[in-house]
Order: structure tokens, then C-alpha cells, then sequence
């Protein structure tokens, strides 16, 4: 039986509308993702959200500040050592005045499995051959740029072709 797993996840914009995303390796290679993660017993998706990007990235927000909710994802996914879960992502925007990370709140779990960052354009987003989670970033993010936040958040796909 597949553990329940809900996280809050950040889409964080620069100045020049570039996202940050982090970088890991798994099972398949290198992967790059969003800042966030698990939400804590008892704890909305807001405060998750700014608790994770005070840790992760050293921007601090109030829950009031943290920008809407733009889009939604889930699926399962089974760790190396055989936990299989449920995750249901969520996703929130979030604009930085500078592109500056500080990773000296991060827990010990996230120092041991992110080895980078970067700051994105879309078009570099489209353009590279590592991947990129969550499926369809790119979009969203010239979507919301563009046209802005929407009135329903966006259903992003789990997997490449789902």
C-alpha cells in the first residue's frame, strides 16, 4: 500500500524570469527540480511552502506573501530501498528581487542529495538533454509569465507522456 505523500514545491522566478531549480542524482542519472518538499503533519500547503523556501533557498516569506498556487501534479514513485508512496505535488509562484540562493538552511537529507543549481531560462529548459521535473515546466513557466497566474492551477503530467 503506497504511502501518502503531499509536498509543496516552489516556482521560483528571477528578475529575468528564470527558474531555479536544484540538482540531484538518482537511479536514472542527473535530474533537475524545484525547490520544496514534504509537508509536515498538521501543516497547510502555505506554511510548508515557506518553510521549504527559507531552508532551501534563504528567501523568506510570510505564508500572506507566498504567491498562488499554479499547478498540481501526482503519481507514484518507489525509493532505492523499496518504499513505494504517493506523491501529490503542488506548486506555487514565487518572484525573487535577486537570483541569489543560500543553502546553508537546507537539513542534512537535502545537503546529502542536491549536488547544484542553476537558473533557468525556458529556452534552455527546451533546449537541454538532462531532465527536467516536473513535466511541462517550460510551458507553465511561459504561461505564467506571459499571461499570467491562472484562475485553476495547471495539471502538470507525472511521468514524460502521462
Amino acid at each position: 500500500m503506497p504511502r501518502f505523500r503531499p509536498t509543496a514545491r516552489l516556482l521560483v522566478l528571477d528578475p529575468a524570469d528564470r527558474v531555479l531549480l536544484f540538482s540531484a542524482v538518482d537511479r536514472s542519472g542527473q535530474v533537475w527540480f524545484t525547490p520544496g518538499g514534504g509537508v509536515h503533519r498538521g501543516e497547510s500547503l502555505e506554511a510548508a511552502a515557506v518553510r521549504e523556501l527559507a531552508e532551501e533557498t534563504g528567501h523568506v516569506r510570510a505564508e500572506a506573501d507566498i504567491g498562488p498556487l499554479v499547478a498540481t501534479c501526482s503519481g507514484l514513485w518507489s525509493t532505492e530501498d523499496g518504499f513505494t508512496f504517493f506523491g501529490a505535488d503542488t506548486f506555487f509562484l514565487v518572484r525573487v528581487a535577486e537570483p541569489r540562493v543560500d543553502m546553508d538552511g537546507q537539513e542534512a537529507l537535502e545537503r546529502s542529495v542536491i549536488t547544484g543549481y542553476r537558473w533557468w531560462t525556458t529556452a534552455e529548459l527546451r533546449a537541454t538533454g538532462d531532465r527536467i521535473v516536473p513535466y511541462g515546466l517550460s510551458d507553465l513557466v511561459d504561461r505564467l509569465v506571459s499571461d499570467g497566474v491562472s484562475t485553476r492551477p495547471v495539471r502538470l503530467p507525472w511521468r514524460l507522456g502521462t
